[in-house]
């Protein structure tokens, strides 16, 4: 589904990924671990296609496609989703009114008819209900006020409404406490298809305890610099990153 081959990329002059090379199937969920700094973050940005984030060399093939061809919002319509390791607020912009028009952009760039008020509003019903949030969220401007918990459930919320084949997930289970990380995590499964695939940032062994991931990579100075199965994790959970610069 993901075939990314010796991609460098730099921000604001500076080189930050020096050559990552990774395959993701669909089906599968790798996740992406390394210390601050390493380009974990880089490396989602430069996926979803964020401004300032130049690719100097390298290639991206999402769903047989020369990715770093599209603009943004081809990719989000081609079925990727990014989430945000801190989700911005928009005031004034009800979370309905954000989930739908976002919603009917993608299915309007595919060719497919939209969904009218009545009928999306069942459709993002069901979905709050899965993220155990209260209705009165849609009504309210997007993120405005929310807890840190309450932005991460947002997040999954979106990913839900929007249904992408292939999830980037940036530090999703930062801030979160052990409840709001068990309803974010069920979110995260409950996308977990033979037709999906999904890219896990994450810091810690934690969110990996609730989501089991195919593969583990460990990016450190912008390279990928071991892969392995959940046990590489809990391996670095006890040890740390040093390790590996030692080894």
């Amino acid at each position: 589904m993901l075939e990314i081959e010796n991609l460098h990329a730099r921000v604001e002059g500076k080189d930050i990924l020096q050559g990552i090379t990774l395959s993701l199937k669909a089906g599968e969920i790798h996740a992406i671990m390394g210390p601050n700094g390493s380009g974990k973050s880089t490396l989602s940005y430069v996926l979803a296609g964020r401004e300032g984030y130049e690719v100097t060399q390298g290639s991206v093939r999402f769903l047989g496609k020369d990715l770093l061809e599209m603009e943004a919002d081809a990719r989000a319509a081609a079925g990727m989703f990014l989430g945000f390791q801190y989700p911005v607020e928009i005031p004034g912009v009800s979370n309905l009114y954000f989930l739908k028009a976002a919603y009917n952009a993608q299915r309007k760039l595919r060719g497919e008819a939209e969904l009218d008020a009545a009928g999306f509003l069942t459709y993002v019903k069901q979905r709050v209900k899965q993220m155990q949030m209260d209705l009165k969220m849609l009504h309210r401007g997007v993120n405005e006020g929310f807890s840190g918990g309450e932005k991460k459930r947002n997040e999954i919320l979106q990913m839900l409404v929007l249904n992408p084949r292939m999830m980037i997930l940036d530090e999703t289970d930062s801030g979160l406490d052990i409840d709001a990380l068990k309803v974010v995590a069920d979110g995260i499964n409950a996308m977990r298809s033979p037709d999906t695939a999904t890219l896990l940032v994450t810091h810690y062994q934690r969110l990996l305890d609730h989501v089991q991931p195919d593969q583990v990579h460990v990016l450190a100075g912008g390279r990928i610099v071991r892969s392995g199965g959940p046990d590489l994790a809990r391996e670095l959970e006890e040890k740390g990153y040093g390790w590996l610069q030692a080894a």
